[in-house]
């Protein structure tokens, strides 16, 4: 029986405890202290200064496969952004109200690692034994983003930097439940990226001695090549489709000169494109079209800083007859399957044999006015179909 109140005491928690890519370790306490409560075999790996994953393991009997929860304690924001710091549900400050949570990393995905505790904790007890073993693992370092020219340094580190350094020490399993915010679908693949940057060069001068050369500027060069990404795009996306979902692309920064020194024209202009790539597209293969299509354009540098591979697990696969024979138990109708553009940890866990499956509750954007917010309900509910699928899946 999953306990509703428990479950959103720990998240409440979770939510109240900072957790910014680069300082996840002090949330990653709070998970390991819940896990040594429920008698876990805790394991605690430091990825770097100030940063950590936490890997609990309930034991099973023997016989059965190994299941593994996945979820990363990093938030999308800090909080502190300008934009988003007045809005209450970005805060890293846990409320209820009118039957949801709020507050920042609840969806994304917090909420997640309180449903996996709690359907860990419901099994034990029941007095439930298991003849595999169920991991539990909080993972630093998930969130889209990458180190690149001057931002540098652990909050930089992500696209999947705790998963990796989970499977490469210990944390192997048989399958994968990754709650990310799915709306209760069965998402069976994901697509991953590739991230291009395309720089143009002109001279240092001062404005005064610029007369004349304004086409020489890297800002005003810049401007026919965006053109030209902007007609190849459609083409991209096309190239890039998974069966009836349409590739994406999109343009996702620019940079040149200084605004505290505009007396000065920009020695370099970079443009940044974020590429998404299907599963089923070799990452080789897609930054080879990508390069090809930067290298026909003249007087351009280009260079591919990121590429972070998609996952796909297949219908057939039993994680999916088992998540999908829970939700539908649950919520007492079968749940939609799902294809996302959005990237998750599935990229490395699938790539070490770990058949992973995103399933998770969401309230879909988040509210305008009180921002990042999820459905008590929802989460419960989720919680008791995690339960029932590591019945099925450990035996």
């Amino acid at each position: 029986m999953i306990d509703e109140r428990r479950l959103v005491d720990l998240s409440l928690k979770l939510v109240s405890t900072p957790s910014f890519t680069g300082s996840e370790e002090a949330c990653a306490r709070v998970m390991a202290r819940e896990l040594e409560e429920l008698g876990l075999e805790v394991m605690w790996q430091q990825v770097e200064e100030g940063r950590a994953n936490v890997v609990g393991t309930w034991p099973g009997e023997g016989g059965g496969p190994t299941l593994m929860f996945n979820g990363h304690l990093d938030t999308s924001y800090s909080g502190e952004e300008p934009w988003l710091r007045d809005i209450p549900g970005f805060r890293p400050e846990g409320f209820e109200r009118d039957g949801r949570i709020y507050g920042l990393g609840i969806s994304n995905m917090k909420g997640a690692l309180a449903a996996y505790v709690e359907a860990v904790r419901s099994l034990i007890e029941e007095g439930v034994r298991l003849r595999g073993d169920v991991i539990v693992a909080a993972v630093c370092g998930e969130i889209e983003k990458t180190q690149e020219g001057e931002a540098q340094g652990a909050e930089y580190r992500g696209y999947a930097a705790g998963s990796r350094y989970l499977v490469g020490h210990g944390g192997a399993a048989d399958a994968c439940i990754l709650g990310e915010p799915t709306e209760n679908k069965l998402v069976l693949a994901h697509f991953g990226t590739l991230w291009l940057r395309l720089r143009v060069r002109g001279p240092f001068v001062h404005t005064a001695f610029s007369l004349g050369r304004l086409e020489e500027n890297s800002i005003v060069r810049m401007r026919p090549v965006l053109d030209r990404v902007l007609e190849w795009l459609p083409e991209w996306e096309e190239q890039m489709s998974y069966g009836d979902v349409r590739g994406v692309a999109s343009v996702g920064a620019i940079q040149g000169g200084f605004g505290w020194r505009a007396s000065r024209t920009p020695h370099a202009t970079d443009l940044f494109l974020d590429l998404r790539v299907p599963p089923n597209v070799p990452m080789a293969e897609a930054r080879r079209k990508a390069l090809e299509f930067a290298r026909g354009l003249e007087g351009v540098e280009a260079e591919v800083y990121v590429t972070a591979p998609g996952a796909e697990i297949e219908e057939g696969h039993p994680l999916v007859a088992a998540v999908g024979a829970a939700h539908e138990e649950v919520f007492g109708e079968a749940p939609e399957r799902d294809v996302t553009r959005w990237f998750s940890d599935a990229s490395v866990l699938t790539r070490y044999g770990i058949a992973t499956l995103n399933y998770g509750t969401s309230s879909g954007l988040p509210d305008a006015e009180l921002g990042e917010n999820l459905e008590i309900e929802g989460l419960v509910k989720t919680a008791d179909v995690y339960a029932r699928a590591a019945r099925a899946v450990c035996g």
